[in-house]
């Protein structure tokens, strides 16, 4: 992976990352801009954005801070609007945002969280695909990759609030990957990501060793190599690797 990045083959392309603050999405969008590409990282914490610029600029890479909150009224559109007037185009959707819910029975989910999970994880999924598509219909190569979860496609026990966003949050992206396939050079993947060594990982199994995982740098190498290598239309592809 070291070489792919040296010859940065994602050289004057324009990516989008949300949930890029920490964890996987903070990890992919540093990989994206050391293979060339500008990252635009968005995140509702400015000063957790501002360690990932660093690290990107530290590391000869290019990025713009967007901080937003993704479910408030709006603040998709005017992220699209900007990028729009910037670049006119996006090559590369990262959607990794998300919230999980306390791990609970299906008959105890707390409206209030089930709701917040609801709005982030599939509503503005949705948002963004809509407000995003005609960006990426402009780019020569126009990628979407959406990081899931195995409780989406294989429900558990006390999963259920989160398991239920991301069955709608893949349901949502492959939908979208068959209604534009056939007009457009837009693809679309979904990623799980697996076990990886992250703040929500470690709020739903409290007594694991976090080494025991693999860091979200596996992961964000692998969404760069797909987009490396590119990917068919309705990929789906599960990160294996260990720590």
């Amino acid at each position: 992976m070291g070489d792919v990045i040296a010859n940065r083959p994602l050289e004057g392309r324009i990516a989008l990352v949300t949930g890029a603050s920490k964890g996987i999405g903070a990890a992919t969008a540093i990989a994206l801009a050391a293979a060339g590409a500008h990252v635009v990282i968005t995140a509702r914490t400015v000063k957790e954005l501002e360690v990932v610029e660093d690290a990107i600029h530290d590391a000869g890479g290019t990025s713009t801070i967007a901080p937003l909150d993704l479910t408030e009224n709006d603040s998709i559109g005017r992220l699209a609007q900007a990028l729009a007037q910037r670049w006119e185009r996006l090559d590369v959707l990262v959607i990794s945002a998300a919230t999980l819910p306390t791990l609970t029975p299906v008959t105890q989910i707390d409206a209030r969280q089930f709701n917040q999970a609801l709005t982030l994880n599939v509503l503005a999924t949705q948002a963004l695909l809509a407000v995003f598509d005609p960006l990426l219909k402009r780019s020569k190569h126009g990628r979407i990759i959406g990081l899931t979860s195995s409780v989406g496609a294989e429900p558990r026990a006390f999963w259920g609030a989160y398991g239920a966003t991301k069955a709608a949050f893949d349901n949502l992206l492959l939908s979208h990957g068959q209604e534009i396939g056939r007009i457009s050079d837009t693809r679309v993947a979904i990623v799980d990501p697996g076990a990886t060594r992250t703040a929500m990982r470690a709020k739903a199994y409290p007594g694991e060793d976090p080494q025991s995982v693999k860091p979200p740098e596996v992961v964000g190498q692998a969404i760069v190599q797909m987009l490396v290598d590119d990917f068919s239309n309705l990929t789906r592809k599960r990160v294996e690797t260990s720590a």
